[in-house]
């Protein structure tokens, strides 16, 4: 039988994660990091860890198809261009896969990841939380990302590919009046349309400008770690995000995300550690 050509993926995201397994070496998967996905100057973390991600779900199999828990070091900045991925599943149980992955770049360490992987559909479906979706305006009264500030833009390619309203209450700082609340929030899905998944929403966690913008601290924030839990699977449609900091100490400063769906489902969770911008 004549050979097939993989069908090339329909949306930006799943093109941006694609990648092919290594046919001589087991666990090794290769991709490309897209141009398209930047944040001043490197690849946003978010994307790197669901990259990486990505290939410890292939490795996985079919019985753990979603990331539960995703926890990244970032080691150096990536660049667009080749990337490897090179997986370690070190149990396979019944309801849980655990492993890891190095992502690099030339020989060059870029992330390095340790994972939980399941099948979220399948979780008990009882849920008790003191958690609530933060208070927006609708979507249409939001500020769009057509709105930021030029120098933000031009650093920032990824935007181009995100559908982004942030709350009027907590753009200030896009004035030159932050609020100095340390918190950022709004709507989000991605701009061409494709619905969210578990391993999108590990994009989602990273993807509002940094939180230190608010505290009156422009620029770009390197991220150190960035840990995600996914809660269940997302409903289809906007997407609510916060980010919030209570702590900026020694150059550095936590980001807590959390992302609530269309039914007011609490389906993502994350903390990250980054550095402040430089003044």
């Amino acid at each position: 039988m004549p050979e097939t050509t993989p069908a090339t993926p329909a949306f930006e995201f799943d093109r941006a994660v694609a990648l092919t397994p290594h046919p001589e070496e087991a666990g090794r998967y290769d991709g490309e990091l897209g141009d398209g996905w930047q944040i001043g100057g490197g690849v946003n973390g978010g994307l790197l860890l669901a990259f990486a991600a990505r290939a410890l779900a292939l490795e996985a199999g079919p019985g753990h198809p979603h990331p539960l828990t995703v926890s990244g070091t970032y080691i150096s900045a990536s660049r667009p261009g080749p990337a490897t991925v090179r997986t370690e599943i070190v149990r396979r149980g019944r309801s849980l896969a655990t492993g890891s992955a190095v992502l690099s770049q030339g020989g060059t360490e870029r992330l390095r990841v340790t994972a939980a992987f399941t099948d979220l559909a399948g979780l008990d479906g009882e849920v008790a939380t003191t958690a609530l979706p933060p208070a927006l305006p609708a979507p249409e009264q939001c500020v769009g990302v057509e709105h930021a500030p030029r120098e933000l833009l031009s650093q920032a390619a990824l935007l181009e590919r995100l559908d982004l309203r942030l709350d009027p209450a907590t753009i200030g700082w896009a004035l030159g009046r932050p609020s100095k609340e340390g918190r950022i929030q709004g709507w989000f899905r991605l701009a061409d349309g494709r619905p969210a998944d578990p391993l999108s929403l590990l994009l989602t966690a990273d993807a509002l400008p940094p939180v230190t913008f608010d505290l009156g601290r422009p620029g770009w924030a390197p991220t150190i770690e960035l840990t995600v839990h996914l809660r269940a699977l997302p409903a289809d449609g906007w997407l609510r995000v916060s980010h919030a900091t209570r702590n900026v100490a020694g150059g550095y400063f936590e980001e807590d995300c959390e992302i609530w769906d269309e039914n007011g489902r609490l389906v993502a969770q994350s903390r990250q550690l980054a550095m402040v911008p430089r003044a």
